[in-house]
């Protein structure tokens, strides 16, 4: 073979003979062979290259050796003719001479048992070798490392990410892999949030609810410290790396549940001094959830509300989350009042708190419409003179939300939650954040300090995001300076957001001190 050995042979089409060809011993080819009529062989036919393959045609005697498909792939009936690469000397594009007036060469036998000269192969309509089998070993190695072998029908290159423990749809988070559009959707999360937790979490969902209707401190507490017992909050802080972030952010609202009706809502899980006030255990879980959803102050009313709705019937199609929470009668996934029982203030509270950031999605669009304006550009004064109606209509929503607020149950437990959540100055809607990074009324009003507190509750996302608009309409807030009918549309939307301010603050006292007076219009 030497110098001549061809290290891949391909044969597009079946090798024929002038007459019936009986061949006892095996027939040794270097190359391909062509012949007029089928070979009929009665033993093994080997093909001899730098790399013997030996194959046995079908019904032959003897086991048969490996076959190495993809060095002589064969072409199937009715398929166009294989390309044939060329052997080690030969240029491509060479032609190679057949047919049966080519000399036979040295060293090379035919089918008839005389040497010939390396032909091409004949064009013969069908193929009477056996198909040839799955590339395995380096040919298959060879074979994955194209995306359409590994692919599939149908299917991404991209890998899904695994499932995780009580993520029924092993969804990937959301939050690597698309950044956080506030325009979207504003604070909203950007699916509904989880009814119902599976597997091992459904105790923490048991725990949850039971919290929420206890009577006092002492009988949440009490809760917890069961649980502790039973090991039930071990077996979860075990499992908090399985979950999703959309199931941890689940888990997480659930917790603060727990945490403010124990009366724990002012404390840091991973401080020693709250080994003293709270139960150990839980505080491992709460501060594996922190880590986990990477927000540690999300005992607030951004986790309790944003979190904690769900639509009372599910819609027939998919519309967007913040047209979801708008126009769906929404429902509290745990409910702070007995279940077959009214809705008590506080379940309407939250509900109306996520209804205020569902209609406050144009706000963040003129937010970013806003941001980087110049004061003297031609549509700041438009953009202004809208979000002025906005904030108008966002304050005749809580207006609304008022009676039904007002006539509610509550309970001294329920009064007691309120009244914690507001001393630690977590009850501030995100929507009125966004209105103040624009306008510029918390840094005159509440201080700077005070306004960077409030925003410690929300995600890291959504403070970066007020953050730059903070920066971004600085241009606009000098128009609190100026004079002239921009100044003024300036003036009146920080007086409708000062109106929509004192509002909210009125519903949240209607809903913490119980009265029967409906809550007036005035400013």
């Amino acid at each position: 073979m030497g110098d001549t050995a061809i290290t891949k042979t391909t044969t597009a089409e079946p090798v024929t003979a002038a007459g019936t060809v009986t061949t006892a011993e095996p027939v040794m080819a270097a190359g391909p062979v062509t012949t007029a009529e089928p070979v009929m062989a009665t033993g093994p036919v080997t093909l001899k290259t730098a790399e013997a393959a030996t194959t046995a045609g079908p019904g032959a005697p003897g086991p048969a050796g490996p076959a190495h498909a993809a060095a002589l792939p064969v072409a199937s009936p009715g398929a166009s003719p294989a390309t044939t690469e060329p052997a080690p000397g030969i240029p491509p594009g060479a032609r190679i001479p057949s047919g049966p007036d080519t000399p036979p060469g040295p060293g090379r036998p035919s089918a008839a048992g005389t040497p010939s000269a390396t032909p091409a192969p004949a064009a013969t309509p069908a193929s009477l070798l056996p198909t040839p089998r799955r590339a395995t070993g380096p040919a298959r190695a060879e074979e994955a490392t194209h995306p359409a072998a590994r692919e599939g029908k149908g299917r991404s290159a991209v890998p899904r990410q695994g499932r995780a423990d009580g993520d029924p749809d092993g969804s990937a988070d959301a939050a690597t892999i698309t950044p956080h559009d506030p325009c979207a959707h504003g604070f909203l999360p950007e699916r509904p949030p989880v009814r119902s937790l599976i597997g091992t979490w459904t105790r923490l969902d048991a725990m949850a609810r039971a919290a929420a209707v206890a009577p006092d401190r002492e009988a949440a507490v009490a809760l917890v410290e069961r649980a502790h017992r039973a090991d039930e909050l071990a077996a979860l802080r075990q499992r908090v790396s399985r979950l999703s972030l959309r199931n941890a952010e689940a888990a997480a609202m659930r917790i603060a549940v727990i945490a403010v009706s124990c009366g724990w809502c002012g404390i840091d899980p991973q401080a020693p001094a709250a080994r003293e006030v709270a139960d150990e255990a839980f505080l491992d879980l709460w501060a594996a959830i922190a880590h986990r959803i990477g927000h540690d102050q999300f005992v607030a009313l951004p986790t309790l509300a944003l979190h904690n709705w769900a639509p009372e019937r599910k819609p027939r199609r998919h519309i967007p989350i913040d047209q979801l929470a708008r126009t769906e009668t929404l429902v509290p996934i745990v409910r702070w009042a007995p279940e077959g029982q009214p809705l008590s203030r506080l379940d309407r509270l939250m509900l109306a708190a996520t209804r205020l950031e569902a209609h406050g999605i144009w706000l963040f669009r003129l937010a970013e419409t806003l941001a980087g304006r110049s004061p003297d550009d031609s549509s700041t004064p438009t953009a202004l003179r809208r979000l002025v109606r906005v904030q108008h209509a966002l304050r005749a929503q809580l207006l609304a939300e008022a009676a039904e607020l007002s006539a509610a149950p509550a309970t001294p437990q329920q009064r007691a939650v309120l009244g914690a959540l507001a001393g630690q100055g977590a009850l501030e809607p995100p929507v009125l954040q966004a209105a103040d990074a624009v306008l510029g009324i918390g840094a005159r009003r509440l201080r700077e300090g005070r306004r960077q507190l409030l925003r410690r509750h929300l995600p890291a996302q959504h403070r970066a995001w007020l953050s730059a608009m903070d920066r971004h309409c600085a241009p606009v807030r000098t128009l609190a300076h100026r004079g002239g009918p921009d100044a003024a549309v300036y003036r009146e939307a920080q007086e409708s957001l000062i109106a929509l301010r004192r509002t909210y603050t009125a519903l949240v006292q209607a809903a913490a001190r119980p009265t029967e007076a409906p809550l007036t219009r005035a400013a």
